[in-house]
């Protein structure tokens, strides 16, 4: 490709990216977050949930969840000015505490006790984010896989998926896996057995969860209409 199709490519990318943003980001969140006001104890232990979520992944979110516990273990009278530093997901998604805590489980046991390697892990939840083209989840995963050794080149291919042609038969075969589901609801058998020539029977299992609990997670962000914390470029972030 020449340069000049290259930088019409490039710009073509971008008022995608301009328009998906617009779509899901472009008016208020369709629930308000929950209030400073109307913060209770019984929220706790969804705090300390999210706590065990975010430390197992560096996330940027983990000190700030850890400053409510520890102001609340202190004694601290005005919580307010703590509260009001939890991330707006955080609070929108404790308007259904029951069922935020249950997705939260299974959050906490893919993250922190789960069979997959942190590479394989996060190729896949970028894939299921960019085809959702979900720009909260997209922008945080995307820093969250550094920490996995996934740098900008990858991310690049990631965008392209399991096409591109400088995958190995095992990252590819996961981006396929991901794609096949989000397109047929099951993985072909091709995929499969390139997949289960590295992973075991509970990697096995743990990825199609996996794959489905990140494409739920993109669902809610994005009919949520769910605003990007600081730092999060949401579908531009490589």
């Amino acid at each position: 490709m020449d340069m000049q199709g290259k930088g019409m490519e490039e710009e073509d990318e971008t008022a995608r990216i301009a328009r998906r943003h617009a779509q899901i980001l472009g008016d208020a969140p369709r629930i308000e977050a929950l209030s400073i006001d109307e913060y209770s104890a019984d929220l706790d232990p969804l705090i300390r949930q999210m706590i065990a979520i975010n430390q197992s992944i560096d996330a940027r979110e983990a000190d700030l969840l850890t400053d409510v516990t520890e102001a609340q273990a202190q004694g601290q009278g005005d919580m307010s000015a703590v509260l009001a530093r939890l991330p707006e997901i955080i609070r929108t998604m404790m308007r259904h505490p029951a069922l935020f805590a249950r997705q939260t489980d299974v959050g906490v046991t893919l993250l922190t006790q789960g069979k997959l390697s942190a590479r394989d892990r996060e190729l896949a939840i970028l894939r299921v984010a960019w085809l959702c083209q979900a720009p909260y989840e997209w922008g945080e995963h995307v820093m969250i896989a550094r920490h996995a050794g996934i740098g900008r080149e990858e991310v690049e291919r990631i965008v392209t998926g399991s096409a591109d042609p400088g995958w190995n038969d095992h990252d590819r075969a996961i981006l396929r896996a991901v794609e096949e589901l989000h397109g047929d609801a099951m993985i072909a058998d091709a995929t499969w057995a390139v997949l289960a020539a590295r992973l075991d029977e509970a990697q096995l299992i743990e990825l199609t969860v996996l794959i489905g609990q990140y494409q739920a997670v993109a669902y809610y962000q994005n009919s949520l209409k769910l605003r990007l914390h600081g730092g999060n470029k949401g579908l531009s972030a490589r």
